[in-house]
């Protein structure tokens, strides 16, 4: 059944269009046209956001951040070791994952250090890129309260993912 749902939003799309008698490749091509101009506006932001996590991650930054906020990360009961994992996450997603493997690799997928990761991941989100993406293509300039409220949405996801760690294991 799973395998047919892709095939039969297809046929349902192509039959609509049919009924309405709408010519269906232009309408395609006008989407793929519509998603290119999407993609030249946010391109920028993503290149620069790659470049600053490549940038952050050679130069050592994010471990000297790593270990000047194991204080503040012990406090609200995130596990220092998965700090570097805490930094990079609101800026990119692939480096999350990076850094996420690592602690498994290093302390094991069962480990409290390896779960608190698993979770961070899925309960956080890459704000950064997420902000970059949907507010060049709505042309929004100004963030306004949206990066800091992220932000502390993302300090509650981590906070809450390793409580609920703790908790349940």
């Amino acid at each position: 059944m799973a395998e047919s749902i892709v095939p039969l939003i297809i046929l349902t799309a192509s039959l609509a269009a049919l009924h309405k008698k709408e010519n269906t490749y232009d309408i395609l091509l006008q989407g793929g046209a519509e998603g290119l101009k999407l993609l030249g506006s946010i391109l920028p932001a993503l290149v620069v956001l790659l470049c600053a996590v490549h940038m952050l991650r050679a130069s050592g930054a994010v471990e000297l951040l790593s270990a000047l906020l194991a204080p503040v990360f012990r406090f609200f009961g995130i596990p220092p070791e998965t700090s570097m994992l805490v930094l990079i996450r609101p800026i990119s997603g692939s480096a999350a994952l990076a850094v996420g493997a690592d602690l498994m690799r290093e302390y094991g997928p069962d480990s409290l250090v390896g779960r608190t990761a698993a979770v961070m991941l899925g309960s956080t989100e890459t704000t950064f890129y997420t902000i970059s993406v949907y507010f060049g293509a709505a042309g929004i300039k100004k963030t306004r309260y949206a990066i800091p409220a992220a932000l502390f949405a993302d300090l509650v996801g981590f906070t809450v993912a390793s409580w609920t760690v703790k908790w349940l294991f």
